[in-house]
């Protein structure tokens, strides 16, 4: 049987880390993987988590099933932060997933149900996971432009020139807020020219929505999906509770689909109910119903959001200093577009080979494509990474 195999390629991600904590250098730094990390190089478990699990320890009777489309009341919160009343809510349908990877993969299978090896287009760049992910559905995953790495902008006149010619046979993967990789993001404006654009065409809008509340806040973070929402007749999100509630091992997420009425909302409903049970059953609960008390309770909600800002607070101070620093070390603005960029990433711009020079000769560990974690970036000592990324490229 196994002679037939070879070995799979190693996830780039968790092999760099797996380097990073065999290096024994102590100044090492690690800037790759994608995890939240406070001023003391920590991921925090967040307040309103804690005294949320002491309850549940106090309070929980059983840990018998909670059924196939998982904890009604997380899933409707999770919906309620997302959309609040922007939309009608009897076009939405909604299931527990495990994580945005596992809501991802519940609506990639049903759209291939519907769209059998249809086209999704993925910005370029993205999340290495959607390329492989989409062609494991059985969809063919093609590319859209979205970053000049020259500029260190969205390409936005040549992403919706690519948009404007798709079609109602075309699924169009896009960012939520918080681009990963690159840290450059839509503005209101431009989400309002691609909901134009979509609902134009026909096309088929997919949103992955992982760092609601890092980039400017929730309000302004929701403002793309809740605009697509708004103009287009149909559309998924995949929501991951990962980062901003710092639940990356509990694996809560939503998978949520817009349908253009009550009726079909039931019908996709059933659906994704449908490829849960034939693929993982149940989803964990632990963490979706640490959501849906912090979410539902007025105090622990308000004690989730203030952390939540203190966390993207750091992040934009990090930001800041970095551009900062990296503006007095090469003496030019060449490096200020990561103070304007938002989120957790911003790519640097380094070769392969300036990343590995990074790596060996400062112990510094980011992503081979020069993805850099800033929430990682020791907020103190800017100057000394800054010194080290410049004498890389000089």
């Amino acid at each position: 049987m196994f002679e037939t195999l070879k070995k799979a390629p190693v996830d780039k991600i968790f092999a760099l880390l797996g380097e990073f904590r065999a290096d024994p250098r102590p100044e090492k730094m690690d800037l790759g993987i994608g995890v939240y990390k406070d001023a003391s190089n920590n991921t925090p478990v967040m307040r309103a988590v804690t005294k949320v699990e002491q309850q549940m320890l106090d309070e929980q009777t059983t840990k018998t099933y909670v059924g196939v489309t998982g904890n009604r009341g997380y899933c409707d919160a999770v919906v309620d932060l997302i959309f609040g009343d922007s939309i009608d809510l009897d076009r939405v349908a909604s299931v527990q997933a495990p994580g945005g990877t596992g809501s991802l993969w519940v609506i990639i299978q049903l759209l291939n149900r519907a769209r059998p090896g249809g086209k999704v287009w993925i910005s370029d760049p993205s999340w290495p996971n959607h390329w492989p992910m989409m062609e494991l559905a059985g969809l063919n995953p093609q590319s859209y432009p979205y970053f000049d790495p020259e500029t260190r902008q969205v390409r936005f006149e040549e992403m919706m020139a690519h948009l404007d010619q798709l079609g109602p046979d075309d699924i169009v993967l896009l960012h939520g807020c918080c681009h990963n990789p690159t840290g450059a993001n839509l503005t209101p404006e431009q989400w309002d020219v691609v909901a134009d654009s979509l609902k134009r065409t026909g096309a088929f809008p997919l949103i992955d929505l992982a760092y609601l509340g890092f980039g400017d806040g929730l309000e302004t973070d929701a403002y793309g999906v809740r605009k697509i929402a708004q103009t287009c007749p149909e559309a998924m999100v995949g929501f991951s509770a990962s980062k901003n509630f710092g639940l990356y091992r509990e694996r809560a997420g939503v998978a949520i689909a817009i349908g253009k009425d009550k009726d079909q909302a039931a019908i996709v409903l059933s659906q994704m109910g449908n490829v849960i049970r034939a693929s993982f059953s149940q989803s964990p609960d632990h963490g979706a119903e640490i959501v849906r008390r912090i979410l539902t309770d007025k105090a622990l909600r308000a004690e989730w959001e203030k952390e939540l800002g203190e966390m993207r607070d750091h992040m934009l101070r990090n930001r800041q200093k970095l551009a900062a620093s990296m503006r007095k070390q090469s003496n030019s603005d060449e490096f200020d577009f990561i103070a304007e960029h938002r989120g957790m990433f911003s790519l640097l711009g380094l070769s392969k080979e300036q990343v590995e020079k990074l790596k060996e000769e400062h112990g510094i560990y980011i992503i081979d494509d020069s993805r850099v974690n800033i929430a990682g970036v020791p907020e103190d000592n800017t100057d000394a990474l800054a010194e080290a990324l410049i004498g890389v490229t000089r």
